[in-house]
C-alpha cells in the first residue's frame, strides 16, 4: 500500500495541477497522510528549477496550515479523529507512550526535528502538540521555521546542484537529518538534566 501511495504521489508531479497537488499533499501530510510532500516537491523542483523557491513557499504554507489542522485535531478531536488515524497507522501505542512522557520543551524540539527531518513524522507531532495543549502561537512559529528551512534548503540544493543532488537527498538526507536530530535531542537532555 505504501508503494502505491508513493507512486501515485510521484505521478502528480507531471500534471498541470501539480502545484495545487503539492499544497494538498503538504497539508494532509502534516495531519493524516503517510507520504511526505518531498516525494512530489523534488521532481517538481527538478523539472522547473526556476520555480523551486515558489514550490518551497507553497509547500511550507500548506504544511504549516496542515500542522495547525493537526493541532486542532489533537486538541479538540483526539478520540473521534486522531485516535482512529493513529490506530490505522499502527502508531497508537507509541503515541500514548510519547504523550505520557512529553513536556512542552520536548514538543518544541520534536517540532523542529520533525519539520526538518520527518523524525518523528510531522503528523504525530502536530496531533501530540494539540493533545497536550502546546501553545498554538509557539507551534505555528516553530512549524514555519522548521518546515520553511527544510523546503527552502531543498530548493537551494536543487537550484544549485540539480539532478545529482536528488539522488543524494533521496538516499542520505534521512540519515544525516537523523544524526542531527539525535544531536539536538542529546543537547536538550544534557541542558535539561545537567543544569
Amino acid at each position: 500500500m505504501l508503494r502505491t501511495l508513493y507512486d501515485w504521489t510521484l505521478s502528480l508531479a507531471a500534471r498541470k495541477s501539480a502545484e495545487w497537488w503539492l499544497a494538498f499533499i503538504a497539508f494532509v501530510e502534516s495531519s493524516v497522510f503517510l507520504v511526505p510532500a518531498d516525494v512530489l516537491y523534488l521532481p517538481m523542483a527538478l523539472s522547473r528549477p526556476d520555480r523551486a523557491y515558489r514550490y518551497a513557499l507553497v509547500a511550507t504554507v500548506a504544511s504549516v496550515l496542515g500542522g495547525i489542522a493537526g493541532w486542532f485535531i489533537g486538541f479538540y478531536a483526539y478520540e473521534t479523529i486522531a485516535r482512529p488515524v493513529l490506530e490505522f497507522y499502527g502508531k497508537l501505542d507509541a503515541f500514548d507512550a510519547l504523550r505520557l512522557s512529553t513536556g512542552t520543551g520536548f514538543i518544541l524540539l520534536m517540532l523542529v526535528t520533525s519539520g526538518l527531518a520527518h523524525l518523528p513524522p510531522i503528523k504525530v507531532v502536530t496531533i501530540l502538540a494539540g493533545v497536550i495543549g502546546f501553545p498554538l502561537g509557539w507551534f505555528i512559529l516553530s512549524a514555519i521555521v522548521a518546515r520553511g528551512a527544510r523546503f527552502l534548503f531543498l530548493a537551494w540544493l536543487l537550484r544549485n546542484y540539480g539532478e545529482p543532488i536528488r539522488h543524494f537527498i533521496e538516499k542520505r538526507l534521512g540519515l544525516i537529518a537523523g544524526g542531527g536530530a539525535a544531536a539536538l535531542i542529546s543537547l536538550y537532555i544534557l541542558v535539561r538534566y545537567a543544569f
